[in-house]
């Protein structure tokens, strides 16, 4: 195999790890660059690990992956990828959100995987800018976020801003970045190596809808958790939802029971309990708000239908007093 043209100061990334990151994010990454380097015959990538302190943390498994420096100024040409979990609001310390500002000012490239862009938002490098993120934490992103563009692609790069939905999301940033450094060549045959041929383009990356996070195929009920997905502030009745597939009320209840196990209404709310469970562990709205933002018109029902589906009242779940 001929190598591939290259630059001769190889492309450094600096991953940025913090506690409970999620390590097939981390590891897609990392296992695509290597790869380039494979193929291009020569080392066109290279990439230092560092945590708040320069202590090791452990990821979302549990193990720890060695650290080489601390928090620390980066060369303007170097890309920082933050990497965190699903505990991000927790894990983001005023370390590395600082420190994310003084290298963004410095003109450094920032990206973060999975939830990474929830800690750019906190430094405010993302206000005006398009971003993803896992979908677990999208609505309360959106409500703690307003500002950034939030998209529903797999993976966003512009502007030096570059963040991922999780999952294998990485391996295609991974790409768009060897592309931008090396071209489309090596990229692809660094997508073929990984047996990811299909390399998904940026501006028609699709989310990954309810339906098929569960596994369902099924073109009715795949529309009708789509549209239960992005009405959980106005939820629709029964009848609306049905109209709008073009399907009567008796088939849309008959679907559900196929393959969901449950009816319409129950599986609505359901639903928009779980929004309401992310919101109250992932945000500072009130739980008034809470319950109004995932369609609960008052605060007594929201807290009865909550502690039915999960054993405790919102504010226990937070550890606040009863009110």
């Amino acid at each position: 195999m001929s190598k591939t043209q290259t630059h001769a100061t190889p492309k450094r990334f600096v991953f940025a790890l913090l506690p409970n990151y999620s390590v097939m994010s981390f590891s897609n990454a990392l296992e695509t660059l290597r790869i380039g380097n494979l193929l291009a015959g020569e080392t066109c990538f290279e990439w230092r690990i560092c945590a708040e302190g320069g202590r090791t943390v452990k990821d979302s498994l549990g193990a720890e992956f060695p650290v080489d420096m601390p928090f620390e100024d980066l060369r303007r040409d170097d890309t920082i990828i933050v990497c965190s979990g699903t505990d991000v609001r927790k894990t983001c310390s005023d370390a590395i959100v600082n420190w994310l500002r003084r290298n963004a000012r410095l003109g450094v490239a920032i990206g973060g995987l999975n939830t990474g862009a929830y800690v750019m938002a906190k430094a405010g490098l993302l206000d005006g800018h398009k971003a993803t993120i896992h979908w677990e934490s999208r609505q309360s992103f959106i409500e703690e976020f307003p500002d950034v563009d939030l998209t529903e692609f797999t993976f966003v790069g512009r502007n030096r801003r570059y963040s991922t939905a999780g999952g294998t999301a990485s391996i295609d940033l991974m790409l768009e970045l060897i592309t931008e450094a090396q071209g489309e060549s090596l990229a692809n045959l660094v997508a073929d190596q990984l047996n990811y041929t299909n390399i998904r383009v940026l501006q028609h990356s699709a989310r990954v809808q309810v339906a098929d996070r569960l596994g369902f195929r099924h073109p009715k009920l795949s529309e009708i958790l789509a549209l239960m997905e992005t009405n959980l502030e106005e939820p629709l009745r029964p009848g609306d939802l049905a109209k709008t597939v073009n399907i009567s009320t008796r088939q849309l209840e008959r679907l559900f029971r196929r393959y969901l196990k449950s009816t319409p209404k129950k599986y609505y709310t359901d639903m928009r309990l779980q929004r309401a469970q992310h919101l109250l562990l992932q945000t500072n709205m009130s739980v008034t708000q809470v319950g109004l933002a995932c369609g609960f018109n008052t605060a007594s029902h929201f807290s009865r239908l909550f502690r039915a589906r999960y054993g405790m009242s919102p504010h226990k779940l937070r550890g606040e007093p009863e009110k």
